[in-house]
């Protein structure tokens, strides 16, 4: 298989071509032929000229690949090595939500061949590689693991807007269903991976590994937020705290805020799904998750705790959100947490305008049904910075105070700002 890939006698396929699907396919298209897949025509033409629609890569970024983008499932019969990068998001009640990734099992499976291999990158709980996607490959293809298809996974690692930490700078866990599958992948991966590669035991394990990193983190970010919690409530500065404890050297640098987005804030709950399938209520993961859920909801009370304070009705007031992408330098707002700010800002009677450089007023609208507008208008009564975009790092206490009127009010949920009470705003950050 890897020869033949490496002669372009047989095609690399990857399903999906957001943030995780594009960055790989490019990266394997400078070395082998590729079949970009996504059924979102849409998003297929705008990559047939060159655009990325999350913004996240240049037109450069396509110079020098051997790739053919593509909406039709007919152009997928002629690939041989298919890796799937679908989203695998959670419902309304938190449960994980596997369609699309049933959609590529069963895409992939109607052309499906013997000798192929299928890997997949979408997070999942452990088990669902082979629980959940495999009985659907060998369903609608009618050919048998081991006997005559390869199986695999690698999860991905890709960290959106992080121009340092790149794909090939990151090393990859692959595993795959036997040892030469495992073998026949790491070498597929190896061909583009600086960084190397790290063999898992089991494809159970890689996903499992993936899993918990996220999980990690994000008790890691409700902690932070529960001691800005109780910090808040004795007038002390969490930030302030922070400094000082990370001058030990095995303090861990995690910081409170708003936990949004497509990992941190939704992987947990797929191996609390799956806890619970064996019987096990998980204790602190499911205490993490509902902290780091709860900060919206906090965030708000105080901003109506400040305004009542300098005597704001605040149903008769106007605030700035500046902020709505889940995290600073990209456009994606998906799982965006400040929308949940907005919400509840919302439930004071509060008048929210919303401001974003980065993020599309259409996708918004969509996603959210909420406006973006494209610059502030009037004097505001506070200002919440809620995403730490490079272009806000510019702004000091005179570009906030020109927004408000009297008494204004600026919350820094990410702690960007120095602002002293001689600058006549009520300063208050995570």
């Amino acid at each position: 298989m890897l020869n033949a890939l490496q002669q372009k006698e047989k095609q690399i396929a990857v399903i999906g071509l957001g943030y995780v699907g594009l960055p790989l396919a490019l990266a394997l298209a400078r070395q082998f032929r590729v079949v970009g897949f996504d059924n979102n025509a849409g998003r297929v033409a705008m990559l047939q000229q060159n655009e990325d629609p999350s913004r996240q890569l240049q037109a450069d970024a396509f110079t020098g690949t051997d790739i053919f983008f593509t909406a039709n499932p007919d152009d997928l019969k002629h690939a041989h090595f298919f890796i799937v990068a679908v989203p695998t998001p959670v419902d309304d009640y938190k449960v994980p939500n596997l369609k699309p990734l049933q959609r590529a099992s069963e895409t992939i499976g109607r052309v499906l061949k013997p000798g192929d291999y299928v890997v997949y990158e979408s997070t999942v709980y452990p088990g669902c590689t082979e629980e959940d996607c495999l009985p659907i490959l060998e369903h609608e293809s009618g050919l048998t693991l081991g006997r005559e298809f390869k199986l695999g996974y690698s999860p991905e690692r890709i960290n959106p807007g992080d121009k340092v930490r790149t794909l090939t700078d990151i090393r990859k866990v692959v595993s795959g269903s036997d040892g030469d599958a495992t073998q026949t992948i790491a070498a597929v991966y190896s061909s583009i991976i600086q960084a190397g590669v790290y063999t898992a035991p089991s494809i159970k394990v890689a996903e499992a590994a993936k899993v918990i990193e996220n999980v990690q983190r994000d008790l890691n970010i409700s902690l932070m937020n529960e001691l800005a919690i109780i910090f808040d409530k004795m007038g002390i500065d969490t930030q302030e705290v922070l400094n000082a404890a990370s001058t030990k050297w095995n303090f861990l640098p995690f910081t409170p805020g708003l936990v949004g987005g497509h990992c941190i804030g939704i992987d947990p709950y797929y191996l609390l799904y799956k806890a619970r399938q064996l019987g096990y209520e998980p204790q602190v993961i499911n205490s993490g998750r509902r902290v780091n859920d709860g900060m919206p909801a906090f965030v708000a009370t105080k901003l109506v705790q400040l305004l009542l304070q300098v005597g704001k009705n605040p149903a008769q007031t106007k605030v700035l959100v500046m902020g709505l992408a889940f995290k600073e330098n990209i456009a994606d707002i998906r799982n965006s947490k400040v929308a949940d700010l907005v919400r509840e800002l919302m439930k004071y009677a509060v008048n929210v305008h919303i401001v974003d450089p980065l993020a599309s007023p259409n996708e918004v609208a969509h996603e959210y049904n909420m406006s973006l507008m494209e610059k502030p208008v009037g004097q505001y009564d506070a200002v919440i910075v809620a995403v730490s975009h490079d272009s806000y790092r510019a702004f000091d206490a005179a570009y906030f105070r020109s927004l408000m009127s009297e008494s204004p009010i600026l919350l820094d949920l990410k702690g960007m700002y120095t602002v002293q009470k001689s600058a006549g705003i009520e300063y208050w950050r995570l």
